[in-house]
C-alpha cells in the first residue's frame, strides 16, 4: 500500500461543551461512491489502532482500496475533548445513545450520494456498535454492515491468564485504582492506548459478568437484540487471542445477538493464515495487509 496514495485529515464535531475527533483517510485520485467506513476502538483504547501518520493500520489500506474511512475517537479519547480526567463522568451509554449516532448522521451529511456506513469496531468498540444497532432502528436501516475484530460481550473462558487479567485487574485493581485517581490512568500505567474513565470501566465490568441491559435507563439490549434486523455481519478473532477475545466467547456473543447467518473467521495457521494473531495484532501485525486485509476489502467492495 502506497500511504502517498491516501489523505489524511481531522475533523472535529462539536459535542457536550467538547468535541468529537475523527479521523477521515481518503483515496487520493479516486472519487468513487463506495460506502464510507467508521471504524470504532475499544476499552482503554483510541483510534489510532486503526491508523497512523506513516500509512500503516487497517483504515490507510482501506482508504487505498477506494473507501473513505472515519475514525472515531469516543469522548476524552485520543484527540477528543476534553480528556479523560478526574471528573470526567461519561460512560459507555453515552457513546451508544450519542457518539455513534451523532457520528454516524454527520458522516452521511458529507456523502450525500450515499445512505448507508460500513461499521467497523475492534473489541469492546464491537460491542458498542452492537448495542447501538440494537437500540437505534433507524441505525439498523442505515448501517451497511456490521465487522468486528476480538469483540465478545461476556468473558467466560477459564484460565490463570484470565483470572489474573480480568478477574484481578480489571474487575478489582484497576475500580480501585480509578476511585483514588477519578479515572483509570491506564496510558500512564502502560496498561493500554488511553485512559478510561470510571464509568465505563464499572459498567463494562458489569457487562462482561452479567446482564446486558443499560445502567442509565434499563434498556434491555439482550430482549430487543432478538428483534434487531442485522446487516450483513463478520466477526474475526484470533487463534492467540486467549481472553480479550477468546473466540468461544466471540461465538457466545454471535448466539446471545440471533444473528442471521453471520459470517466468522479465526485467524490462524491452521486456518489458512499466515500467522496466529491475537487481540492487538490482528490489526496491526505486517503480515496483515498480505493476509486477511485484502479479504476485507474485497468483502467491503461485495457489501
Amino acid at each position: 500500500m502506497n500511504p502517498k496514495a491516501i489523505s489524511q485529515q481531522s475533523l472535529f464535531i462539536p459535542y457536550r461543551g467538547g468535541q468529537l475527533h475523527l479521523r477521515h483517510i481518503a483515496p487520493k485520485a479516486q472519487h468513487t461512491n463506495n460506502t464510507p467506513i467508521l471504524m470504532l476502538h475499544g476499552a482503554m483504547s483510541n483510534g489510532r489502532v486503526f491508523y497512523s501518520d506513516s500509512g500503516r493500520g487497517l483504515g490507510c489500506f482501506m482508504a487505498a482500496a477506494g473507501f473513505d474511512v472515519y475514525v472515531l475517537d469516543t469522548a476524552g479519547r485520543g484527540l477528543s475533548g476534553p480528556r479523560v480526567s478526574r471528573g470526567f463522568e461519561l460512560g459507555q451509554g453515552e457513546v451508544i445513545r450519542e457518539q455513534l449516532p451523532l457520528v454516524h448522521d454527520y458522516i452521511l451529511s458529507r456523502h450525500p450520494l450515499v445512505d448507508k456506513v460500513h461499521w467497523c469496531g475492534h473489541s469492546w468498540g464491537g460491542v458498542l456498535m452492537a448495542s447501538a444497532l440494537v437500540r437505534h432502528r433507524d441505525l439498523q436501516q442505515s448501517v451497511a454492515s456490521l465487522l468486528t475484530f476480538g469483540t465478545k460481550r461476556t468473558i467466560k473462558i477459564r484460565s490463570v491468564r484470565k483470572w489474573l487479567m480480568v478477574d484481578l485487574f480489571w474487575n478489582r485493581v484497576a475500580p480501585a485504582l480509578s476511585f483514588f485517581q477519578g479515572y483509570l490512568a491506564a496510558d500512564k500505567l502502560g496498561l493500554g492506548m488511553d485512559n478510561e474513565s470510571r464509568a465505563s470501566l464499572l459498567q463494562s465490568i458489569d457487562w462482561v459478568r452479567g446482564d446486558w441491559v443499560d445502567h442509565d435507563d434499563g434498556f434491555d439490549y439482550a430482549k430487543a437484540a432478538n428483534k434487531t434486523l442485522w446487516p450483513k455481519t463478520w466477526f474475526i478473532a484470533g487463534h492467540k487471542d486467549k481472553v480479550l477475545g477468546n473466540p468461544s466467547d466471540v461465538k457466545d456473543m454471535l448466539v446471545e445477538c440471533g444473528m442471521n447467518s453471520p459470517k466468522y473467521t479465526l485467524l490462524a495457521k491452521e486456518s489458512g493464515y499466515l500467522y496466529d494473531y491475537g487481540h492487538a495484532d490482528m490489526l496491526t501485525h505486517g503480515q496483515a495487509v498480505d493476509d486477511h486485509f485484502p479479504q476485507i476489502a474485497h468483502w467491503y467492495q461485495e457489501a
